[in-house]
């Protein structure tokens, strides 16, 4: 899924960059860098720095970007440069009270910063550069986490593909977006370039964007009508079931990368569900008892079956040594008996051949032998004679 943006406050240091562009025909152009930082991410704080009764044609542009210009006195009535000063109060006031913050933008090349970009960096927040080519130390360069000069920020192409002529204006604005928008993910090193992630960086570029007005019901299909075009190439992601731009501009002309995630999804999902049960691939396979030399096996050990009778032969102990010191018997004594081996198990000794028939001959005599009748009931005592008186 797309990470967070971050959150940037730029500082400008404008007595450094006047000091660059003192002999340059062309002026300072704050469009162009913040263009160049809201793909880094959301800028929250925007401050400059100088004594702009110097700069009076400087302060319309400032303020129409929404930038806060900070009053700095000049150097001859304070006798120190101020500016550097209040810039970095400023910059480590926000640093402590403002978490959300993570991002610092230190626009000057005045290595009089570097102390203040270690302790920014010391404190967990990412740090970047900018100034001109010409003005900038060594020292705030190499200590920033990136840098970026000015002269770079127009070089940068701005659409890496020609759009057709036949499209209409509001579609070629809104492409031209979208294209500009995948540029900028891409500068940042980003691989995968989620539809929310794309559609972020349009409204930071342009707030006012809005894709029905150039006649999209969703920004879903923006990029439907633009990989119809040829111009992008999308794929469907699995678990969230949003867009991923995977080809764009000049990408579409290289051949796709084949991708082979069937077998090893596969077996991934084996592996995952084995360790779910308890149970590891190591634990299924057969264990093999390694072969060890010995006597061989006689009729006499072999296994009887469940039923054959089992005969125990118990061993007696051998003797102790009657030549050993009384100490050794005392010791035998105490110590409990030994446990007694388990017998063998031998089979019973074959029965003679005469005897199964004379059981069977006796079994049948027995069967043919009359049974004696029942005895008679025994008869009733007779009763007593009385004798009559004469």
């Amino acid at each position: 899924m797309p990470t967070s943006e971050r959150s940037l406050a730029v500082f400008i240091d404008f007595e450094n960059l006047a000091l660059g562009f003192q002999n340059r025909r062309d002026r300072f152009d704050i469009e162009r860098v913040l263009e160049r930082l809201v793909e880094k991410g959301k800028i929250v704080a925007k401050k400059a720095y100088a004594d702009w009764s110097r700069f009076l044609p400087y302060t319309a542009p400032l303020h129409e970007a929404a930038i806060e210009l900070v009053e700095i006195p000049r150097r001859g009535q304070t006798g120190k440069n101020s500016a550097d000063i209040r810039l970095c109060v400023d910059a480590m006031d926000l640093a402590y009270s403002k978490d959300h913050i993570d991002t610092f933008v230190v626009v000057s090349g005045d290595s009089d910063f570097s102390p203040l970009v270690s302790k920014l960096k010391e404190n967990g927040k990412h740090v970047i550069g900018l100034g001109m080519q010409e003005s900038t130390s060594d020292l705030l360069r190499d200590n920033c986490d990136e840098f970026i000069y000015y002269e770079d920020l127009g070089r940068a192409p701005t659409l890496p593909s020609e759009l057709p002529a036949k499209l209409p204006e509001n579609k070629r604005k809104a492409f031209e977006l979208v294209l500009e928008s995948l540029l900028a993910l891409r500068r940042e090193n980003k691989e995968v370039l989620w539809s929310s992630m794309i559609k972020d960086t349009i409204k930071r570029k342009k707030p006012s964007f809005n894709e029905t007005y150039h006649g999209y019901r969703t920004f879903s299909e923006l990029l439907e009508d633009a990989q119809k075009e040829g111009l992008l190439e999308l794929d469907t992601d699995k678990r969230s079931r949003t867009y991923v731009v995977t080809r764009f501009g000049a990408e579409m002309s290289a051949p796709p990368a084949v991708k082979d995630e069937g077998r090893t999804s596969k077996k991934g999902r084996r592996r995952r569900s084995s360790r779910k049960n308890g149970k590891s691939t190591a634990d299924t396979r057969p264990v093999v008892s390694p072969t060890v030399a010995g006597p061989a096996v006689t009729e006499s050990d072999r296994i009887p079956p469940a039923d054959e009778p089992i005969e125990t032969v118990a061993e007696p102990p051998a003797p102790p040594d009657e030549g050993g010191p009384p100490e050794a018997f005392a010791a035998l004594e105490d110590t409990p008996p030994p446990r007694e081996p388990r017998g063998r198990r031998r089979s019973p000794p074959a029965e003679r051949p005469g005897r199964a028939v004379e059981r069977a001959e006796q079994k049948e005599r027995t069967a043919e032998r009359p049974e004696p009748p029942p005895e008679p009931p025994p008869a009733p005592p007779a009763p007593a004679e009385t004798e009559t008186p004469l």
